[in-house]
């Protein structure tokens, strides 16, 4: 199988988002955000996965816009976080760069595809 980048920045994301949900639950016991964030960071990679896996090229398509839309949404609920004081500016900082990497991979691949809207 040939390494993809956006799979394999997508799954490395999911987890560090999954720790990151772990925190907010475990340390700063807030449980609707990040529930909010975590539906969506980890919504990331699968929906990548189904893309990578799909059967024509209008479901690739369709994945990958879902896979960007999920991204975006992840943003702001990160944003939400930080600015609630839930997360500190360095902890935001780092995962918001990851972020803005994911969201212009699958905003470049959506372009080629033809299929950004």
């Amino acid at each position: 199988m040939n390494e993809n980048i956006i799979e394999i920045k997508s799954f490395d994301y999911a987890v560090r988002i999954v720790n990151l949900y772990r925190y907010l639950t475990e340390e700063k016991k807030e449980f609707v955000l990040s529930k909010q964030l975590l539906r969506s960071g980890t919504s990331i990679g699968a929906n990548v996965a189904e893309a990578e896996r799909g059967q024509t090229k209008p479901d690739f398509n369709a994945k990958m816009n879902v896979a960007l839309k999920e991204a975006n949404e992840t943003y702001y609920w990160l944003r939400l976080l930080y600015k609630t004081g839930y997360i500190n500016e360095k902890e935001f900082e780092s995962i918001k760069e990851d972020t803005k990497e994911i969201i212009a991979i699958l905003m470049s691949i959506c372009k080629k595809t033809n299929s950004f809207q």
